[in-house]
This record gives structure tokens, sequence and C-alpha cells, in this order.
């Protein structure tokens, strides 16, 4: 991920500029967070936090949130701007926290520069640090096939959610609920929720 992580450093700030904060989530985005967030109990790690932002917001949500980004400006920007809350410089793909330790895994688009062997790398990391019951929620670019296209920052992927659906079942999910939002000259988005299996069996 060194490609990705250079990609956005360089443009961390006007990142965080124009998406940074919570003005800049679709509402729709809002309330599938809300709805999850009401299952969630126990320890929840924002997973590619970006500034922030999301992580604060599920503080406000009453859960006990941390987040981690591989991008130095994010992990500073977001200790400066929510003093309270720990941010870490650590990989989605090599997580540090105890198996079966968490209740919930928020990975909004974290997983969307991954190349397509190796996004189950991340899902296997959440599924570990998740114990049984725990919650995943996972947002991700739309498509009729997996394909790669020209993202503001670097090449990004979309997935039709059935094979990210076969994904997260493989690595010890149970999927719940599936979204997917179309609309006038936006590119397609969804998310997936998933609830960690008590058996991989």
């Amino acid at each position: 991920m060194t490609t990705t992580t250079a990609a956005y450093s360089a443009r961390a700030d006007e990142y965080t500029g124009l998406l940074g904060s919570m003005s800049a989530v679709h509402p729709s985005d809002r309330q599938i967070i809300d709805t999850w967030a009401e299952r969630v109990t126990g320890g929840v790690l924002d997973a590619g936090c970006g500034p922030g932002h999301w992580t604060h917001y599920l503080t406000q949500l009453g859960l006990d949130a941390r987040g981690i980004d591989l991008v130095p400006f994010f992990i500073d920007h977001a200790r400066s701007l929510y003093p309270g809350i720990p941010f870490d410089l650590q990989s989605i793909d090599a997580i540090e926290e105890a198996d079966g330790s968490l209740g919930g895994v928020l990975s909004w688009f974290s997983t969307i520069h991954h190349e397509p062997d190796a996004v189950a790398i991340p899902i296997a990391e959440f599924a570990r640090v998740l114990r049984p019951g725990g919650q995943l929620v996972l947002g991700f670019f739309s498509g009729q096939s997996i394909e790669p296209f020209d993202h503001a920052v670097v090449r990004a992927y979309r997935w039709p959610a059935q094979e990210l659906h076969r994904i997260l079942t493989a690595e010890g999910f149970e999927i719940l609920e599936t979204h997917v939002r179309e609309a006038r000259d936006q590119r397609t988005v969804g998310a997936i929720i998933g609830e960690r299996r008590t058996s991989t069996a």
C-alpha cells in the first residue's frame, strides 16, 4: 500500500478540506452508520480513518472508538482536532488488536485501493479482531464487475456486492444488510453490514 499512502499524503490537505467533515457525508450514509452503531457493543475501530471525522462521530453516538490510518497527515490532523480520541499510524492489513477484542469495525471505503487478490487481507484482519457477533460495515464503490477506475487520488476498484459477499463469508462473516446508492452524476456506492460468526465452519 506504499503507493496509495504516498498518493494520499501528497493530497492530504486538499482531501481533508473537501471530505474531512461530517458535513460532506451523504445523509443516507449517515443513516446506515447510525443504524449499524445501534447494534454495536464494545470497542470500535475506524479502520482507515482518514481525517478522523467518522471516528469522532462514532464517539458522539456513545461508542468507544479509535482510528487508524497510514497517512501521517491524517493522524496528526485527527489528533489535533479530536484530542480525546486515540489515533494511531497503522495498517488495516496488520491491525494491532488482540483476537476477538472488538465489538465493531468501520471500514468506510478503506479497502477500495486494494488489488482484487489482496482485498481479503484486511477483511481477514477485521474478522480476526472482532468477537463473535461483532459488527462490520464495509463501504465500497459498486459495479457490475470487478474493475479499476481512475479515482481522484489513486487507482481504485469497483466491486459487485456479490463478490464482496463471497469474500466476507469465506472470512467468517454473515451478511446482514447490503445497500447500494445510485445517483445522477455520481459514482455508484455501496455498504455491506456483516456479523462475525461464532464459528467459521
